[in-house]
């Protein structure tokens, strides 16, 4: 049986040129970048090569950038030295943030009594902006303002300038999780007010286990991990040189292609769009699919049957990989806590398809005529 993948928002497949660039650093380029030697020497060239191209490409100072083992490390980071560093003891975000963000905000919460509040929701699920303004102009502390890019599983896509004015405005300090944006879309650093952004090389055909903290030169923190002094004192352990490489020239590739690949995956996601809405009755779209989304990112409610209720499952027999929500969730039969907090109706089952350039339209075919059948 074929397999036909559309869970791309949960990781992409690593792209060959990636995989020939990262090899020489596994077998033969292996030196220690904290050795002085030869081996070591070569291996820290390569890494501040990779930092320099990744900088110039986010439109950022190479030494805003840090090396990361992905998301999860950066949005931690990042949301503790707000809270630790910077003076932040109200944090302001949401309901439909990822659980990396979720889970650290909720023990500051718990354990630090850090005030939090959620910011509310439009029908659409876009942060209401007026109750943003609300919070931070009512708050008798300095906020941390985390609010994520473009959410995983409906799509969304915030204004990140508008929220950056905001905090500008209030004084706030301003995390986005552009973990599903980074590789994505083109980034102007020098011309965005926000503090820390991060990404993850897996989200876009780079290696796992590596991603970025961009941190503003404008704020001084502490590292999160303690230990070595790599990452110019700031990010301990040995650095992971090969997914570093592999990183770098994912994001290069991704840049390269942007206009190409973004026209040919949206298109891809709208044409399912049209053929679900022609094929399958009762279904509607979670999220803001013809406002500002992401264009890898489809979210779709089914009527809920005796057949739908194991939807995900029956995809998967028949070979079609999706979700239900965040990858983070799948061991867990909790259901998507976004759904959850944007759509309260029990009679929809919501699977989140989401696309790459390896897609296509025949593949879409497929899946549509496959749903046909299993519901």
């Amino acid at each position: 049986m074929k397999r036909i993948y559309f869970d791309n928002a949960a990781t992409t497949p690593l792209d060959k040129e990636v995989l020939d660039v990262m090899l020489p650093y596994m077998t033969e380029k292996f030196g220690n970048p904290s050795s002085i030697y030869s081996y070591g020497r070569e291996s820290r060239l390569a890494i501040e090569t990779a930092r320099k191209s990744v900088a110039k490409i986010l439109n950022a100072n190479p030494g805003e950038i840090f090396f990361t083992s992905g998301g999860t490390e950066s949005s931690n980071t990042a949301i503790n030295a707000a809270i630790h560093n910077l003076g932040c003891r109200h944090i302001i975000s949401s309901e439909i943030e990822h659980h990396a963000t979720l889970h650290s905000v909720e023990h500051l919460h718990s354990r630090e009594k850090v005030k939090l509040s959620n910011v509310k929701l439009l029908p659409n699920g876009h942060v209401d902006l007026n109750h943003l303004r609300e919070l931070l102009a009512g708050s008798k502390e300095r906020c941390l303002v985390t609010l994520m890019h473009a959410n995983n599983e409906i799509g969304n896509l915030l204004d990140i300038h508008a929220v950056g004015n905001l905090c500008k405005e209030f004084d706030a300090i301003f995390h986005s999780d552009t973990v599903q944006t980074v590789g994505h879309y083109p980034f102007d650093l020098r011309n965005t007010p926000v503090h820390f952004i991060n990404g993850a090389g897996h989200k876009f055909h780079g290696p796992k286990g590596v991603g970025i903290l961009y941190v503003n030169e404008n704020v001084k923190i502490t590292p999160l991990l303690q230990g070595g002094s790599q990452e110019r004192n700031m990010r301990a352990g040995t650095e992971n040189l090969y997914g570093i490489v592999g990183l770098a020239k994912a994001l290069e590739l991704a840049t390269i292609h942007y206009e190409e690949h973004s026209k040919y995956i949206n298109d891809l996601r709208m044409y399912m769009a049209e053929q679900l809405q022609q094929h399958i009755p009762g279904i509607s779209f979670n999220g803001d699919l013809y406002g500002r989304s992401l264009y890898t990112v489809l979210n779709v409610s089914f009527p809920k049957t005796e057949k739908s209720e194991m939807l995900l499952f029956n995809l998967d027999i028949n070979g079609i990989c999706a979700s239900g929500g965040s990858a983070c969730t799948s061991g867990a039969d909790l259901g998507s806590h976004v759904i959850r907090a944007i759509s309260s109706n029990p009679n929809h089952i919501a699977v989140r398809f989401s696309f790459s350039k390896d897609n296509t339209k025949e593949e879409v075919d497929e899946v549509v005529k496959k749903l046909k059948d299993i519901i």
